[in-house]
């Protein structure tokens, strides 16, 4: 009964540690996540103008439909860029409370992919930024009826410039998918490499669903991944690569340590006989000399 009382208190007070880690570790993310706000709020209009930039060049001004938009969509973009300059701390904050509770080759292979992970998203976001925007906004702007002003809500562009950033950050984290796919043994490159054609038709199936309806905005989504989806083979082939030297090296060492042991095994049991042997003779020879002694000590006595 008191080892049941033991037990079920040591998986209490585990189970209040790990609670206590991560209440920390969530702290921290929302200090970081704070403190990189208030930095940024009092810059919030140049942040603003620099994130509208895109549109503002071929559509002049935007408006403001809702009485708080002026006030909100600035707070909302500081609040988002804090987050997305946080991202590489909040992520070390989530690697280091899981990473405890995984093994050595599992941290090796989740390290680089979360430092691949974030730098792909941020590379997503700035192609979308530098290349998309100018050309869908450019294509937008200049399909408009004669006689029609664009005038853009704050709110509207900026739900739509976040779906935009969002889609191509998950977009780029094809390579990622393809290695995680292969490192579990879910799939082969030789298996996506046949699979290749599918691919292809659903990047343009996602482009379609996730950015605007043209032709401009979905091919820029769909060719982007497919590069990707190569890259990812790419680097998986080389995963496997390495991975079967490695096992290749650990099974070599591991037939040289049976070797070793083996061949150290006869020596030791050699040499064990051979004192056992000369232990034995020392005795004998002790024995006999011992005999001797007695009989030489009996002939010396006289008789009766």
């Amino acid at each position: 009964m008191a080892d049941g009382a033991i037990e079920n208190g040591g998986a209490e007070m585990g189970l209040m540690s790990h609670l206590v880690e991560l209440r920390d570790r969530l702290l921290r993310m929302c200090l970081a996540v704070g403190v990189l706000f208030l930095c940024l709020f009092p810059f919030s209009a140049t942040i603003w103008s620099w994130l509208a930039e895109p549109l503002t060049r071929h559509a002049g001004k935007m408006i403001a439909i809702d009485v708080a938009s002026p006030f909100l969509i600035p707070f909302k973009v500081c609040l988002m860029l804090s987050i997305f300059l946080a991202a590489p701390f909040l992520l070390y904050q989530i690697w280091a409370f899981v990473a405890p509770g995984l093994y050595k080759h599992e941290k090796r292979l989740v390290s680089p992919l979360l430092i691949s992970s974030t730098l792909l998203f941020y590379l997503g976001i700035a192609f979308a930024y530098f290349v998309v925007f100018p050309l869908v906004f450019g294509f937008f702007n200049s399909v408009a009826p004669e006689g029609v002003e664009v005038s853009t809500d704050i709110t509207r562009y900026l739900d739509f410039i976040l779906t935009i950033f969002l889609a191509f950050g998950i977009a780029f984290e094809v390579p990622v998918a393809t290695i995680l796919l292969v490192a579990v043994g879910a799939a082969t490159p030789d298996g996506l490499a046949k699979k290749r054609p599918y691919f292809i038709v659903a990047a343009f199936v996602v482009g379609m669903f996730l950015t605007p309806p043209d032709i401009i905005s979905q091919t820029l989504l769909a060719l982007p991944m497919w590069l990707l989806f190569e890259v990812g083979i790419f680097f998986s082939r080389l995963f496997l690569k390495r991975k079967e030297e490695y096992a290749r090296a650990a099974e070599e060492r591991y037939l040289q340590d049976d070797i070793q042991s083996t061949s150290e095994t006869p020596v030791s049991d050699s040499s064990t006989t051979a004192e056992s042997r000369a232990a034995t003779d020392l005795k004998d020879k002790t024995g006999s000399a011992g005999t001797t002694a007695d009989d030489e000590k009996d002939e010396d006595k006289p008789g009766p």
